[in-house]
């Protein structure tokens, strides 16, 4: 009996110092959305794993600050989000100009339809940079040219000498796109 209950009280000891070792739980962390649109193309609209962000980003201006983006506090190797997005006119670029009103609706209708034909939807999954030992902020994308994207969880600003992604606002189109 007495070795029986020392087998007993040493499983016990064994799982109370399993207990004491196991980890801490991982706490999120909850930012806004945020984008920078290096592009001449207005982004309509964007989502970040499904969660929308504010609505039209002009060409070449940031914006965004949609609420809530959650950031795991420990960065894992091939951590990844998936961005979708429409591009296209939407009012803010050089079609802007060419608003005809709604007082003659038939040139309305012209001009709605040269706006929409410029519209295009894309998706991407985009890696999330190694953020081990810095502080997490939601998310930025930026926008570049050829439809590509990068990621940051900085909570630093675009203006910041030490912001992560340190790429112009103006970027350049290429002539031509690699597929």
């Amino acid at each position: 009996m007495p070795a029986l209950r020392h087998a007993v009280m040493f499983a016990a000891a064994l799982v109370a110092a399993g207990c004491a070792t196991a980890p801490t739980p991982v706490q999120a962390r909850s930012g806004s959305i945020d984008a920078i649109n290096h592009t001449h193309w207005a982004i309509n609209r964007f989502s970040v794993n499904g969660r929308n962000a504010v609505d039209i980003i002009g060409p070449h201006q940031g914006g965004g600050g949609a609420c809530c983006f959650s950031v795991p506090a420990q960065w894992t190797p091939g951590m990844t989000v998936r961005v979708d997005w429409e591009t296209g006119a939407s009012g803010v670029s050089e079609l802007a100009d060419e608003f005809p009103g709604y007082a003659d609706w038939p040139k309305y209708v012209a001009w709605a339809k040269k706006v929409n034909a410029q519209k295009r939807q894309h998706s991407q999954v985009v890696p999330v940079p190694d953020y081990s030992g810095q502080d997490a902020c939601g998310i930025t994308v930026h926008f570049l040219p050829c439809d590509q994207l990068k990621v940051t969880t900085s909570c630093l600003t675009y203006d910041n000498p030490n912001y992560p992604i340190k790429l112009p606002l103006k970027m350049p189109e290429p002539t031509s796109c690699p597929k």
